[in-house]
């Protein structure tokens, strides 16, 4: 019997590609979830639609320290963690999600992997995944069948597949209620990174979901990653000059091709690090956003001042 490990988020297509590839195939299905901080509630139900589905095991992988530390802040100081009006949150998630995939897959003992994006082996997860290993088989079952969106839920249906929460009303589509009167926050940056809110020195992780709950509370759908963009955005402008923050827009415009064509794991990604980190040295300083009925803006954006910049030469002492 062939065993597939399969990327599953909970989602319509990804929940019928779980029998679909059993019937196809004859496989035995490993459902992945990646834990990108959705939430306990949000996890459980999601993993245990994955078995009631039919997936033989269904892991749940916490990848949160490593997602915001080298996805989203990489994006972050990269200027496109908000790239033309649109987040970046998710497609940052994928090279990720793909490397996790072959190490689930190696320990599963499966030579294939699956995803459920319609655009089959033009999608970047099918291009990262064939880069890391060329040897495992890469399947995409949205990209093999017929279904219109209509029939996908008649096949769920038929099948007894649960509906996702977008469709049944699950935890994961509970929203908290809206907090009237503005609130304003001080956000602190260290070379790109964001480290403090209202001068209180914190993790990532925590300065992040301090961010959400309070974007949240105050009705703002971009939540944390949009706050920080911005934030970031507005202390770039003003902490750099003209060209080089123009400059730094168009590294932002190479990352994410760079993500759209599967070749993040590339010798041009390691060079687009480098020049981030030289553009980042003097991107420090704090910016106050005030959030309030669903918006948010940057009141004050103070840059630190300069510090003086050290070039050891060849050969002194």
């Amino acid at each position: 019997m062939t065993r597939v490990v399969l990327a599953y988020g909970g989602g319509l297509a990804e929940s019928i590609a779980i029998p679909w590839l059993a019937e196809r195939y004859g496989a035995e299905v490993i459902a992945v979830t990646m834990d990108l901080g959705q939430g306990k509630e949000v996890l459980e139900e999601i993993r245990d639609r994955a078995l009631a589905t039919g997936a033989l095991r269904a892991h749940v992988i916490d990848a949160r320290d490593v997602y915001l530390r080298e996805a989203i802040l990489r994006g972050l100081r990269a200027g496109m963690l908000w790239h033309h009006g649109a987040s970046m949150a998710a497609a940052l998630a994928v090279p990720l999600i793909a490397e996790k995939l072959v190490e689930v897959a190696r320990i599963e003992h499966a030579r294939a992997v699956a995803h459920a994006d319609a655009e089959g082996g033009t999608a970047p997860l099918d291009r990262v995944l064939r880069a890391i290993d060329p040897s495992l088989d890469v399947k995409a079952p949205a990209d093999e069948w017929t279904m219109t969106p209509e029939q996908q839920v008649e096949y769920a249906r038929q099948r007894h597949v649960l509906l996702p929460a977008e469709m049944s009303g699950g935890v994961a589509v509970r929203t908290a209620p809206v907090v009237p009167g503005p609130a304003v926050i001080d956000v602190t940056f260290e070379r790109g990174t964001p480290v403090a809110a209202n001068r209180v020195m914190m993790a990532i992780g925590d300065l992040v979901a301090s961010l959400d709950i309070l974007a949240t509370a105050h009705g703002v759908s971009a939540a944390a990653f949009g706050v920080l963009h911005m934030a970031h955005d507005a202390l770039q402008a003003a902490a750099l000059p003209a060209h080089a923050h123009e400059f730094s827009a168009q590294i932002g415009d190479q990352y994410v091709r760079l993500l759209r064509d599967g070749s993040w794991f590339t010798p041009l990604r390691h060079a687009l690090d480098a020049c981030v980190d030289v553009l980042q040295q003097r991107v420090s300083g704090t910016v106050r956003l005030q959030l309030f009925n669903g918006d948010f803006a940057v009141v004050a954006a103070e840059p630190a001042p300069p510090q003086p910049v050290t070039i050891a030469l060849s050969g002194s002492r």
